[in-house]
């Protein structure tokens, strides 16, 4: 396994292929718009180096038998699917923010190990070991591995085939021999910066016309013909910032487009190529590990939360006690989402294939809480810390440390702590709430409607009437009403 050094130093040797403002970064491990996210990963690899850590952050292959990051491994059953929900809490306990680089990447392999199976049972195909062989490659090099869906899309009411512009969803426009060639792009997706490769699956569910957009693939993140370009964040503007203004030194949430330029794909790490009855099922696959786990990301951010929030309390003049409803009830928000993940993840099943699937249903539930929760949270860390920690109330750090009028902003600032201290939990609470530290709550890994959408379709509601009917000793069947168009 790699340390932290070796890490960093697997992604100097990449080519540079990634833009942000017009710029090509030339080295992500020192550019300001990316080393936060980079030593956000780094930290995971020397978390896993430690006697604390180790044993949630690495596991035993079930398919060579050796020491590997979890995040590399397939998820076998229920215990190991609980500990998949742990390990994001505690990296955003670490961090304070996302490590999407790895953790879309760890779902999107157990979600394909699970499809070519599933193809390869129908088709006489032979993706599985070709994911397989991968994947073995992969643990042997420990890399780090994003994971990438979401397509541009385009006309949300025309499927791909039907767009003006077939590009506007990733989709295979040759065939070869050897391999594959794809065009097109994926969108806002978390983390490559700090990738090694991204692994690709299918955006949605396609019928026969779109079977060319039903296609998976795993690549390195410096591919030929692969641009990517940083979004921007609202914390860009304090990248070149130091000291307090950049609160964490290890984390920073990224985001990218990937746009794929008749980049080809060799055989051996094509995964899927065509076969659309398919597509959907990877996408669910995805979803129902990814909306466990997530529950216990937001977890992790919020205890970073109310810790932050009590300090800033007491860095006021207040004891806690004083917002002790305020913060219970963001306690009670992070359990929720972490209760619900462990749930769904108890509850799941195994599939033939080997690797566990989370309750698809209660996954889908707690998205929709992950959508909303959060957001509470972090208003009612605002909410305590008063008006030092929103936007535009604190002067810069090196205002605070100007020779002309420091110690004097110093003096203002102070409190029960000293202006220095003060400044700086406010500047975390602000990070934290509406600052670099935010995550995809609402949108990531999906929106919360879909999320909605699928919990409906996983309801039998006329098995809940019956339940009424029979507690109610009601004899009538009591049918629809059918609308009238």
């Amino acid at each position: 396994m790699k340390t932290p050094e070796e890490y960093r130093e697997s992604l100097k040797k990449m080519r540079s292929n990634i833009y942000k403002f017009g710029e090509l970064i030339d080295d992500v491990t020192i550019h300001p718009s990316t080393r936060r996210t980079i030593m956000g990963h780094s930290q995971i690899f020397e978390s896993a180096m430690t006697d604390e850590h180790k044993e949630l952050l690495t596991t035993t292959s079930s398919l060579t038998g050796e020491t590997i990051s979890r995040y590399l491994s397939l998820v076998t059953d229920a215990d190991q699917m609980v500990k998949n929900v742990n390990m994001k809490r505690l990296m955003f306990n670490l961090t304070g923010t996302c490590t999407g680089g790895r953790c879309v990447g760890f779902n999107g392999l157990n979600a394909m190990w699970a499809t070519t199976y599933d193809i390869d049972q129908e088709h006489g195909t032979d993706y599985h070991q070709r994911i397989k062989s991968w994947l073995i490659d992969a643990q042997k090099r420990d890399i780090t591995l994003a994971g990438a869906l979401t397509d541009p899309k385009g006309d949300r009411t025309k499927p791909p085939h039907q767009q003006d512009d077939p590009d506007m969803s990733l989709h295979i426009v040759e065939r070869r021999d050897d391999g594959i060639v794809v065009r097109g792009a994926k969108a806002m997706i978390a983390g490559v910066a700090a990738a090694n490769e991204i692994i690709i699956l299918p955006g949605t569910g396609y019928k026969e016309p779109d079977a060319d957009y039903a296609v998976s693939f795993a690549i390195p993140r410096d591919t030929e013909k692969l641009t990517i370009v940083e979004a921007r964040h609202p914390s860009d503007s304090r990248d070149h910032e130091c000291g307090f203004d950049n609160p964490v030194e290890y984390g920073g949430i990224t985001q990218a487009y990937l746009i794929f330029e008749d980049v080809f794909v060799p055989n051996e790490r094509v995964f899927m190529a065509g076969e659309w009855k398919y597509s959907l099922k990877a996408v669910l696959n995805f979803i129902a590990s990814y909306r466990s786990a997530i529950g216990g990301c937001v977890a992790g951010q919020g205890d970073v939360i109310v810790g932050a929030s009590a300090m800033m309390s007491r860095a006021n003049g207040l004891n806690e006690k004083v917002f002790r409803e305020k913060l219970t009830q963001m306690i009670i928000n992070n359990e929720t989402t972490y209760g619900m993940g462990v749930a769904a993840s108890v509850l799941g099943k195994k599939h033939p294939s080997g690797v566990w699937i989370p309750d698809s249903k209660l996954s889908n539930v707690n998205k929709v809480h992950v959508a909303t929760l959060p957001y509470e949270t972090k208003r009612l860390a605002q909410d305590i810390s008063g008006g030092i920690a929103e936007t535009g109330c604190m002067p810069s750090c090196e205002d605070m440390n100007s020779p002309l009028y420091g110690e004097l902003l110093q003096k203002y600032m102070k409190a029960h702590v000293d202006g220095d201290t003060r400044t700086r939990i406010a500047r975390l609470v602000e990070w934290l709430t509406i600052g670099g530290g935010v995550p995809g709550c609402m949108h990531g890994g999906g929106s919360p409607d879909g999320a909605k959408m699928i919990v409906n379709a996983k309801t039998d509601m006329q098995a809940y009437i019956d339940l009424a009917r029979n507690v109610g000793r009601i004899k009538e069947e009591i049918t629809p009403i059918e609308r009238k168009r």
